[in-house]
């Protein structure tokens, strides 16, 4: 096989994606520039899509490659939702760059290769021992099903997710939605310590076989129960559930928590019994709304809590601002802040404030940390608090724990 000129790489990067069904048009990019032009970062970046795919086509991929801006990207899906010629560009283009990137030896910023590093060993970015995948629930107050020690079949199978099992702040939200689940008398499980992260930023950041391995491991994994709804608490890994994974014959009845209680909305009307008396104000996290096109069913949850007034941001649904978590952003603060001068969870947390809003709701684990540290960063923690939709229901519902 003849040995492919440095020249030529980049077009044979491109035809290679071409080569997939999601890929056909990416060969037909008109430069038209709205990929750069609406992505939230792109002043940041030495090299938008729209201009990677000139240099690849134009021999001079190397000099994308070894750019630290291929590591701004925190695929908030605009680039490819407004692209005229529907190329995957956030899904296909910037993985596949990040991928060629590190098999040439240009590697990412030393926290994201942590994460990545963290989440090949352990299972789990944060570098948590999957023993201690269940602390959360520890001395919880309505029973857990841990189908990993004792396998049964149950309606819902819940994937916790990382953050939510792992991280203080978010474990307040799982124990909520394990208390909101067993009062909808929903029966439910978790695997307990069998569960690793889907993987969705591992393969936005380029990891490509570990991605694979993860999706190896959790197919056979989620084939191993019986169970009617598979439940996720992060959107990250609908997106990877509905959208990536069946491509590797990966297909499971898979929802996010605002669908799963919003079409239960009339049963849980009636528990909803405490009035919160607030104005607030939704955050449409990149995974659920443009992704995967859920924009109501949050809004819906919270229209039904007694007391509260819903205001909108300026930009919102579609037009919504990416909070900067995704694709390894969690990971990328330092870089993306060093190379574009701040974060966009800063100027998320600006506008929600400016609505008057004095809870901004979220349904995504990121942002719960994301936003708390961005409210204190620019000193609006006394004007608006972060809460998840879960915990405004179960606070509703009068179910939320009293101390711990």
């Amino acid at each position: 096989m003849a040995t492919v000129q440095a020249d030529d790489k980049g077009l044979e990067l491109l035809k290679q994606l071409a080569q997939s069904p999601e890929g056909e048009s990416i060969l037909g990019c008109m430069q038209c520039g709205m990929c750069g032009g609406s992505c939230p970062l792109g002043y940041a970046m030495r090299f938008t899509p729209r201009n990677i795919i000139l240099q690849a086509r134009s021999g001079r991929l190397q000099s994308v490659l070894e750019s630290p801006s291929i590591w701004v990207c925190v695929g908030c899906y605009n680039c490819s939702y407004r692209c005229p010629r529907g190329i995957e560009l956030t899904d296909l283009l910037w993985p596949a760059i990040r991928d060629r990137a590190m098999q040439e030896g240009y590697q990412p910023p030393a926290e994201l290769q942590k994460a990545l590093q963290n989440t090949y060993m352990y299972g789990n970015a944060l570098g948590k021992s999957p023993k201690k995948r269940t602390e959360w629930a520890k001395d919880l107050d309505v029973p857990i099903r841990d189908l990993s020690q004792n396998p049964e079949p149950v309606e819902v199978l819940w994937l916790v997710g990382d953050y939510p099992a792992y991280y203080p702040r978010n474990q307040v939200v799982t124990r909520d939605f394990a208390r909101i689940l067993t009062a909808l008398g929903v029966r439910w499980g978790i695997i307990g310590n069998k569960e690793k992260t889907i993987g969705d930023c591992e393969r936005l950041s380029g990891e490509e076989g570990l991605f694979e391995s993860l999706i190896e491991y959790n197919i056979q994994t989620l084939r191993s129960y019986e169970y009617e709804k598979l439940i996720v608490t992060d959107p990250h890994s609908l997106n990877s559930l509905q959208n990536i994974y069946p491509k590797y014959g990966g297909r499971f009845p898979v929802e996010h928590y605002a669908t799963f209680l919003a079409d239960r909305l009339e049963e849980l009307k009636g528990l909803l019994v405490r009035p919160l008396e607030a104005v607030v104000t939704y955050h449409d996290n990149c995974c659920l709304s443009r992704r995967c096109g859920c924009y109501e069913a949050p809004r819906d949850l919270l229209r039904a809590i007694p007391g509260v007034q819903l205001v909108e941001m300026r930009r919102n649904r579609e037009h919504g601002l990416c909070c900067g978590g995704g694709a390894g952003g969690m990971w990328l603060d330092g870089h993306i802040v060093e190379l574009g001068g701040h974060r966009l969870s800063d100027e998320r947390i600006v506008e929600a404030a400016a609505t008057g809003a004095k809870i901004l709701a979220v349904s995504c684990p990121f942002e719960l940390s994301r936003f708390e540290d961005a409210a204190k960063v620019k000193g609006l923690e006394d004007r608006i608090v972060v809460r998840d939709i879960i915990e405004l229901l179960a606070e509703s519902m009068d179910l939320r724990e009293k101390t711990r």
